[in-house]
C-alpha cells in the first residue's frame, strides 16, 4: 500500500506541507519521482490535454522538459478542505528558440486517504517575457 505523507484530512500546516513538496518534485524534473505522488489511475487535465494514469503522466512529463526549458517552478497556497487543496502557481522556461516564458496558473488537487493525489485540474496561461525580467 503506497502512503504519501501527509494525509488527508488536510490543515493550514499539512496542506502548506503538500504544496512544498509538490514544488520540490516538479522542480526536480524527474517524471518517475513526480508521478508517484498521484495515484495509479490519477486523472488530469493540463491546459487542453487530459491526461490519466502515472504511465501518461510520466510520458507527459518527459515532452514538458522537452520543449520548456531550464523550467523553475513556485507554488503558492489559496485554499484546502479535508482533501483537497487548490494552489495558484508561476513558472519560467525558455522554449527551444531561445523565448522565455512565464506561464500562470490554478491548481485544483483531490486527495485519496493515502495522500496520493488522484485529480488534478490545471488551468494555465503563457506570457512571452525577456530573459532580464525573469523572476525565478
Amino acid at each position: 500500500m503506497e502512503i504519501k505523507y501527509p494525509l488527508p484530512p488536510f490543515t493550514l500546516e499539512t496542506a502548506k506541507h503538500k504544496i512544498q513538496a509538490a514544488e520540490d518534485g516538479w522542480n526536480s524534473k524527474d517524471p518517475i519521482k513526480i508521478s508517484m505522488a498521484y495515484t495509479i489511475d490519477t486523472e488530469w487535465r493540463n491546459r487542453n490535454q487530459f491526461v490519466n494514469g502515472r504511465e501518461e503522466v510520466q510520458a507527459f512529463l518527459v515532452d514538458k522538459w522537452k520543449n520548456e526549458l531550464n523550467y523553475k517552478l513556485k507554488k503558492e497556497y489559496w485554499a484546502h478542505t479535508e482533501n483537497r487543496i487548490a494552489v495558484r502557481f508561476e513558472y519560467e522556461y525558455q522554449d527551444k528558440n531561445g523565448q522565455w516564458w512565464r506561464a500562470y496558473g490554478n491548481e485544483n488537487w483531490e486527495f485519496d486517504s493515502n495522500g496520493l493525489m488522484q485529480k488534478r485540474y490545471a488551468s494555465i496561461n503563457d506570457l512571452a517575457i525577456n530573459e532580464k525580467d525573469r523572476k525565478l
